[in-house]
C-alpha cells in the first residue's frame, strides 16, 4: 500500500512474465508499499537498538528481533500471494500486525521496566516523528515535486529518522520506534479494510477467474454467432447453494475418478456441485 492508502501492483520492475502477458490480479510491488518501507524501518531500528543497548545472547534479543522480522517478511508475503489467495493475503498482513503489536509491547515494557519516560501521543517529540513525511514534502526545493517518503532508497529514508533512530540515549530510540510501529499498523489496518471490502465487493481470486472465464467465452461467442455446445463452460450454472459461479473440476478418486463436474468457486467454504 502506498503512501495515500493504494495498493501498488508490481512496482520492483522486476517480472519473470513475458512481456505484454498480463495478470488477472496484481501482485508483488512491496518494496514501493509505504507499510513495507515503514516496517523495513522498524526492522533495522530494532537490530540496532538490540545490538547497542541488549545483552546479545538473551532470549530477548531473538524474540523482538524475530517479530521485526516477521512484521516486514510476512507484508512482503501477502503481497506476492495477492495474485491468487485474497484470504492468504488477508492472513499474512495480520500476522504482520500482530507480529508488530507483540514488538510494540516489547519497546513499552522496555521503557517501563527502567522506568524511562515513553512519550504520550501528543508529546512535541512524538508529534516531530510523525510530521517527518510532511516535513519532507515541504522541504523539497522543487514545489511541483509530488513525491514522497515511499520514493526514497532505504537509506535515504533512514537518514530522514536518523536523529531519533541513531541517538544515544535508548529512551529516545525506544519511543522513535514506538511511533513508527504505531504508524505502520495504521497503514496495515487501512490495508486490511480496503482488501476486506474488496473480497466482499468483488470475490476472492477463484470467483474473479470464474467471472473472467464467462467475460471470455461471451465474447466469443459473440464473435462466432453462438455458443460452442463442445465446451460445457458455455453453459456454467450458479452454484445451488450460495449462487457464486461454478467451475470445471475432475473427481481425483472415488467411483467417479477422472469424470468432470461442476464445484462451487467458493470451495472449501461452499461445496455444491452439479454433475455435468
Amino acid at each position: 500500500m502506498r503512501s495515500d492508502g493504494s495498493v501498488g501492483s508490481e512496482g520492483s520492475g522486476r517480472s519473470n512474465r513475458p512481456a505484454g502477458s498480463k495478470r488477472l490480479r496484481p501482485s508483488g510491488g512491496y518494496r514501493q508499499a509505504a507499510s513495507f518501507q515503514a516496517a523495513t524501518l522498524i526492522y533495522d531500528a530494532t537490530y540496532w537498538f538490540c545490538e547497542k543497548f541488549l545483552e546479545p545472547r538473551s532470549r530477548l534479543v531473538d524474540q523482538m528481533i524475530q517479530a521485526a522480522r516477521s512484521g516486514r517478511q510476512n507484508i512482503a508475503e501477502a503481497s506476492r500471494a495477492a495474485a491468487t489467495s485474497s484470504q492468504t493475503e488477508l492472513r499474512l498482513l495480520n500476522v504482520a500486525r500482530a507480529s508488530l503489536e507483540e514488538l510494540l509491547l516489547d519497546f513499552e515494557d522496555y521503557l517501563r521496566h527502567r522506568r524511562l519516560t515513553q512519550w504520550a501521543p501528543d508529546s512535541p517529540d512524538a508529534r516531530a516523528v510523525r510530521r517527518v513525511p510532511a516535513r519532507f514534502r515541504k522541504d523539497r526545493p522543487d514545489p511541483s515535486d509530488r513525491s514522497d517518503l515511499t520514493d526514497l532508497t532505504d537509506q535515504q529514508r533512514w537518514a530522514l529518522y536518523a536523529p531519533w533512530l541513531e541517538h544515544d540515549d535508548p529512551a529516545v530510540r525506544a519511543n522513535a520506534i514506538i511511533c513508527l510501529i504505531h504508524q505502520t499498523n495504521f497503514l496495515l489496518d487501512r490495508q486490511i479494510a480496503a482488501l476486506e471490502r474488496s473480497f466482499v465487493e468483488q470475490g476472492g481470486y477463484s470467483e474473479q477467474l470464474a467471472a473472467a472465464r464467462l467475460a471470455f467465452r461471451a465474447r466469443r461467442r459473440g464473435r462466432s454467432g453462438g455458443a460452442d455446445r463442445s465446451d460445457p463452460s458455455d453453459q456454467i450454472p450458479p452454484c445451488p447453494r450460495c449462487g457464486r459461479p461454478m467451475v470445471l473440476r475432475t473427481a481425483k478418486s472415488g467411483p467417479s475418478a477422472g469424470r468432470s463436474f461442476w464445484g462451487c468457486s467458493d470451495y472449501p467454504d461452499c461445496k455444491g456441485a452439479v454433475d455435468l
